[in-house]
């Protein structure tokens, strides 16, 4: 393993505490809401929080090229990959449709959603006999 990957698993591993932490911190603030009782609100709010910020981040790193590789990979990979993996699945999804790849967009949906909603309850099961 070279030095160069090394470093860039600790920038994910490191970016990957702060999200995870956060992911944590806001989703048990959001889901202490009486808002909407007995409703996921705080996973909710961190996959939107989540979405909002990889799109932040993909506009500036397109647009404005401000982000240097090590940044983004701290950042989208780690960070917001620890804070929630949707907004991965959200922003190459839309990256999908702005490359009017519509079929490969809702394959994509239908897929993510579906076979990780039906492995999770597969998982569920196997455990639950």
């Amino acid at each position: 393993m070279s030095s160069a990957y090394l470093g860039q698993i600790l920038l994910v591993g490191a970016g990957g505490f702060i999200g995870s932490s956060l992911r944590f911190v806001i989703s048990s603030w959001a889901q202490r809401s009486e808002f909407v009782a007995g409703f996921p609100l705080g996973t909710l709010v961190v996959n939107v929080i989540g979405c909002l910020l990889i799109g932040v981040l993909g506009g500036i790193a397109e647009h404005r090229q401000l982000l240097e590789p090590g940044q983004r990979l701290f950042l989208a990979v780690g960070v917001l990959g620890g804070f929630t993996t949707f907004s991965a699945f959200a922003f190459e999804t839309v990256s999908l449709l702005q490359a009017a790849d519509v079929g490969r967009a809702i394959l994509n949906v239908f897929a993510q959603i579906t076979l990780g909603c039906l492995a999770a309850l597969l998982g569920y099961l196997a455990v639950a006999r």
